[in-house]
């Protein structure tokens, strides 16, 4: 089914523009302890699992640890990976996250939102996230604070969905704000006007954990509004079915090219250096686009077109502890639906909230490189994982103590680095100058599009690119090591024309750069430039610390 033209026309202008029918006023939910939901065992040594939105236009990417008998299985405690166990295997330090304000899209109503949040940050010890505080904010699809949706029909709860996402993002960064857009329903014309209302409040990045076949969406329409809004990076998991989406076809929005693709893992505690390991998910999504242009990173994939996934965090078994009162307290969930927001806020807590596709490549030296398991029978790196890039896992899940950003600091010994040129998103000439600022013991490599280009420990840092460059899309990659070994990487995506362009040009939207968070209609404490995160690719700069997880 295509988007309706009513909804072609809205995407091509301000995303603010009310829908002609307010939502319906928010009714209390039953408990629905013991639905039963369609069963998705994969083999004996995995939990059963069952799909949370199994109809609609538009379904999420999640699934819920079930009984034998299909039914969902309420915990008295919680089961599954708690905060710790996620911020331990991707070394999230949380005294070193910039606030920043995550934007999450789902459908419909959920009443005890707020207080099944509550729930769970008490319980892992986080502080709390209220509407009170102005760290959590709910508006519907047009950006009001009320009339919210209605809650969802109890064939698909959606509320699970929201759960799992808000919970998320709290595991991964207890001091991000939180900005719901509830989507009247689960249409293409509802979730995609929801989609860019939560872009318009300028959070630093939204999250979509949910998707449908590319064939059924006016994509030239969604393109054309997603490029209304530089420098809010948008996430969005590839699906819980397979490569292809287990033969319905590339799943959008995570093959477009303006929109991060996050996979799925499992993980596991491990003996090894790291504590953990980690394979791809045999469940998580994979495509490669029938009509989006192939990314200028993706060089070694498989696919003609845009593939995904991008990279990837846990979504398999045992899954996550989820708090939940309409499905009976706690739950475990799996999928993509987890990914997607871990990842973003990971991304938005480094600083690197205006994160685009093509910058991912750049960051692979920040990543853990998921080798081994495989979602579908391709016969090659699209449904296979392995060395480097592959569809269910991308380049692999974040070290976040590698991230580029940082707390945007110098070093207690005055050791930092400045990316003067080129600024992010600025239109080049081929051959055009990389231009650093640094200050300290630094050991200093660039690359473009992956391959160095040249490396230096002492000034002047300025890099000539190949004055071959062809025209378009490229990336620059910044890796910075200091004298203990440590690592920082910072990316700036330019285009290259033939005709000339300024090294220094101004970055997407205007010279001063992107609004990281805004005032989200009060998600922003205050709206001064303390809620300011610095410019990606200005600054990659880090204070020596002990980096303790917790």
């Amino acid at each position: 089914m295509l988007i309706p033209r009513s909804l072609a026309a809205l995407l091509v202008v301000a995303p603010a523009i009310a829908m002609a029918a307010p939502a319906p006023a928010t009714v209390p939910l039953a408990p629905t302890a013991g639905r039963v939901v369609a069963d998705r065992r994969l083999d004996a040594t995995q939990p059963a699992t069952g799909a949370v939105c199994s109809g609609g236009e538009v379904r999420c990417r999640a699934h819920v640890v079930t009984q034998a008998s299909g039914q969902i299985h309420a915990f008295a405690a919680p089961v599954g990976w708690s905060p710790q166990d996620l911020r331990t295997a991707y070394q999230v330090d949380t005294a070193a996250q910039l606030p920043a304000t995550i934007a999450i899209v789902d459908a419909y109503g959920y009443p005890s939102l707020e207080s099944d949040l509550a729930v769970y940050r008490q319980q892992f010890g986080l502080p709390p996230c209220t509407r009170s505080n102005g760290c959590l904010r709910v508006v519907n699809q047009t950006g009001q604070t009320s009339p919210l949706p209605g809650p969802p029909t109890p064939d698909y709860d959606w509320t699970m969905e929201t759960a799992l996402d808000i919970q998320m993002v709290s595991a991964v960064c207890p001091s991000c704000k939180i900005l719901v857009v509830q989507a009247n329903d689960n249409s293409f014309d509802a979730m995609y006007t929801a989609l860019f209302q939560a872009m318009a409040m300028h959070p630093a990045v939204v999250s979509n954990s949910w998707g449908g076949t590319e064939s059924q969406v006016n994509i030239p329409a969604i393109e054309a509004a997603l490029a209304q809004h530089p420098g809010i990076g948008v996430f969005a998991a590839t699906g819980d079915n397979g490569y292809q989406g287990g033969g319905a076809g590339p799943d959008y929005p995570s093959t477009s090219p303006r929109v991060v693709a996050v996979g799925g893992t499992v993980l596991s505690k491990s003996s090894n250096a790291r504590g953990w390991g980690e394979v791809a998910w045999a469940m998580a999504g994979s495509s490669c686009s029938d009509t989006l242009p192939k990314l200028a990173t993706h060089a070694a994939t498989a696919c003609p077109r845009r593939a995904a996934s991008d990279l990837s965090a846990v979504a398999g078994a045992p899954g996550l502890a989820v708090y939940n009162t309409h499905e009976g307290g706690w739950i475990a969930m799996q999928g993509t639906s987890a990914a997607s927001p871990i990842v973003a806020a990971m991304f938005a807590a480094r600083g690197l909230g205006d994160v685009i596709p093509e910058a991912i490549a750049g960051l692979a030296s920040s990543f853990h490189d998921i080798t081994a398991g495989s979602n579908g029978s391709c016969g090659n790196n699209l449904c296979n994982a392995g060395p480097g890039w592959d569809g269910p896992t991308g380049y692999g899940t974040p070290d976040v103590s590698k991230l580029g950003g940082g707390d945007g600091q110098d070093g207690e010994d005055g050791a930092s680095v400045d990316v003067t040129a080129p600024l992010p998103g600025a239109v080049v000439a081929p051959g055009f100058a990389v231009v650093l600022a640094v200050t300290g013991s630094i050991t200093i490599t660039v690359k473009l599009d992956g391959s160095v280009i040249g490396t230096a420990s002492a000034p002047p840092f300025q890099f000539s690119t190949p004055a071959s460059t062809p025209p378009g899309p490229h990336v620059v990659t910044v890796i910075a090591r200091d004298s203990t070994g440590e690592e920082f990487t910072d990316t700036i995506p330019v285009t290259v024309t033939g005709t000339g362009g300024s090294g220094a040009g101004p970055g997407p939207g205007s010279g001063d750069g992107p609004a990281q968070t805004g005032e989200a209609g009060g998600c922003a404490a205050g709206g001064g430039a303390g809620w300011a995160l610095p410019l990606l690719g200005l600054a990659l700069a880090w204070r020596r610390r002990r980096r303790s997880v917790g």
